[in-house]
């Protein structure tokens, strides 16, 4: 359902159906360690910036925190609202992200909710931050893109011109 790089690009998560994510070392083919724990399928994971940590999301209304070198899964796991997607990415300073109707930003260390962001009509269906951990460009079901400043959780730009839904944004 979702892959994603560590950022050696020595090893490559993958989420499945089948409620696992696991990684893979590149160079030998081979599986390195099954994450289980949680009941429905994953849908959306993300490496931090060192490589150390995955965060999964799943259709099970968490995103949990794993220790990629012991594949346990870590202190942090955080409740969804029900009956809405979620999408997990970390930035630079170790924030994530988990998406519905609107936005929720966690820190990925601790647990805590640190805000909310909202301002699209429809589901959000992809989030991104850019390269140095100061902008979050989410994409929507209501055929637009939104760029919030990371620090303040403002809307700094708000990109429309498709007649449909906006699935990715990178």
């Amino acid at each position: 359902v979702c892959l994603a790089f560590n950022p050696q690009s020595t090893l490559v998560a993958t989420g499945s159906m089948d409620s696992t994510a696991k990684l893979w070392d590149i160079e030998k083919g081979e599986e390195i360690v099954t994450l289980s724990g949680h009941s429905a399928e994953i849908i959306a994971l993300s490496f931090n910036t060192t490589g150390d940590r995955i965060i999964t999301g799943s259709f099970d209304h968490t995103v949990v925190v794993w220790d990629v070198g012991t594949g346990r899964e870590q202190n942090v796991s955080i409740m969804m609202p029900t009956n809405n997607d979620v999408v997990a990415k970390y930035n630079q300073n170790k924030q994530k992200i988990s998406p519905c109707l609107s936005m929720q930003l966690w820190n990925a260390m601790t647990g805590t909710h640190i805000a909310t962001l909202a301002g699209s009509s429809d589901e959000i269906l992809d989030v991104c931050f850019d390269y140095v951990g100061q902008r979050i460009a989410t994409a929507s079901a209501d055929g637009s893109v939104r760029v919030y400043n990371a620090e303040t959780k403002k809307c700094i730009a708000k990109l429309e011109g498709h007649e449909g839904e906006v699935s990715k944004v990178s």
